[in-house]
């Protein structure tokens, strides 16, 4: 029956699901299920023509932001909790394994390969921080793990990703590293410090929506992967960091904060922090995806 009314909507939408084309069980399971919640959502909280139409114009703004420096999508559902929640559905914790969290709109592709214990400071500030990063990435029974590729980048001191500032070096404070044969990586960058993330556009419409602030604590960015392994994305917090309970993704867990401690005068920075990472064994990884 396709004639509707408020009452049968809703199911005369899903009854129409793969009527006229071939659909597989997980898209009509997502359909379903979004059908079902968007239009509670819709009678709950009796949305009407003139915010459905608002709605519209906002996410048609939103996608004309979008490119190669900032993912306006990502950065909204970072606000929302969205992103921070379908990963940890994507990556549950249920052994050793590192914990990962969100990637968040400011990565790019293909930074700079550098040698172990090399730097990624491409410009320098009057009232930066210098750090040797260092720790061990390991096997869930604790071997580490040769020829791990690690990308890393952070915020400058002036709070700004590189490829949102003019002034920045292209590629600044943004390497990748390789495991040494005991599963040792090393690298020297700055303390990050916290920022706003962009409060202007449709994100700080969505913020100042919402009530909520735009500021990020401090941490340095990971994509740590080699093959065999579940690919990590994860951060490391700075324990002495603003917003480290308030951040405006949500995105901070607690075994994912790291303490910087002086450095020893052989390193050659101002600051030292250790931080091993654990790996989960790609086999068992898809094994507990599938069950």
């Amino acid at each position: 029956m396709g004639i509707v009314n408020i009452d049968n909507i809703t199911d005369v939408v899903i009854n129409s699901l793969g009527k006229h084309g071939d659909i597989d069980d997980r898209q009509r399971e997502i359909m379903v299920s979004m059908l079902k919640h968007m239009h509670g959502f819709i009678k709950d909280v009796k949305l009407q023509h003139s915010e459905f139409l608002a709605v519209c114009d906002y996410l048609a703004r939103a996608g004309k932001l979008c490119n190669e420096n900032r993912q306006e999508f990502i950065l909204l559902g970072d606000i929302l909790g969205v992103e921070v929640l379908v990963d940890m559905m994507t990556n549950p914790i249920e052994g050793s394994e590192s914990e990962s969290t969100v990637l968040g709109p400011f990565y790019r592709e293909n930074p700079p390969v550098l040698p172990k214990g090399g730097s990624v400071i491409l410009k320098h500030y009057d009232d930066e921080e210098t750090v040797y990063y260092e720790g061990y990435i390991r096997d869930e029974a604790g071997n580490g793990i040769a020829g791990v590729t690690m990308d890393i980048w952070e915020d400058a001191p002036n709070g700004v990703y590189e490829n949102l500032d003019p002034d920045q070096p292209e590629y600044n404070l943004r390497g990748r590293f390789e495991t040494d044969e005991n599963g040792h990586y090393a690298f020297v960058a700055v303390r990050p410090v916290p920022y706003p993330i962009p409060d202007d556009e449709t994100a700080g419409e969505l913020l100042r929506y919402m009530g909520h602030h735009p500021n990020r604590p401090a941490h340095m960015h990971f994509i740590i992967s080699k093959d065999g392994y579940q690919q990590l994305i994860s951060q490391i917090y700075d324990a002495d960091s603003d917003w480290l309970e308030d951040d405006s993704v949500f995105a901070v867990k607690e075994s994912l904060i790291g303490k910087f401690k002086p450095a020893a005068p052989e390193l050659g920075t101002k600051l030292h922090i250790e931080f091993d990472f654990v790996l989960k064994n790609a086999a068992a990884a898809s094994k507990m995806a599938a069950e």
